[in-house]
């Protein structure tokens, strides 16, 4: 008798052992299929969550994107600058860079030496 053949004739304790492998086998697709849909189901309650979030931070978007359009009017800035006692700049005193004269040298006896960098260090 071959080892397969055994396989399909041998009893243990009434049930042929085919029967039992093929037993095993079920409870171990059954517990696998299981385990593969409480798995995709928290990746859907994921996904709904992160679609939530999603949502949510558009309609922020939105609601941020008409404050600054709000706050960009340009009558809500001139009334502002009305109040603060600005006036608008004449046309004659704008400059171009290449105006512009470098800045004076910091004296030696200031809070710190100038360096060609620019900075001040003590």
């Amino acid at each position: 008798m071959s080892a397969l053949s055994h396989l399909f004739t041998a009893r243990m304790r009434g049930f042929r052992l085919i029967e039992i492998v093929a037993g095993v086998l079920l409870i171990a697709m059954v517990v696998s299929v299981y385990v593969a849909k409480a798995a995709a189901a928290r990746e859907d309650q994921r996904i709904a969550e992160l679609d939530r979030a999603i949502a949510r931070e558009r309609s922020e978007i939105r609601l941020l994107r008409a404050e600054v359009s709000a706050l960009e009017r340009p009558a809500r800035i001139e009334a502002l600058s009305r109040m603060a006692g600005l006036e608008r700049v004449d046309p004659a005193r704008v400059i171009d860079v290449t105006d512009l004269r470098p800045a004076p040298a910091l004296p030696a006896d200031a809070a710190g030496e100038a360096h060609d960098d620019g900075e001040v260090r003590p």
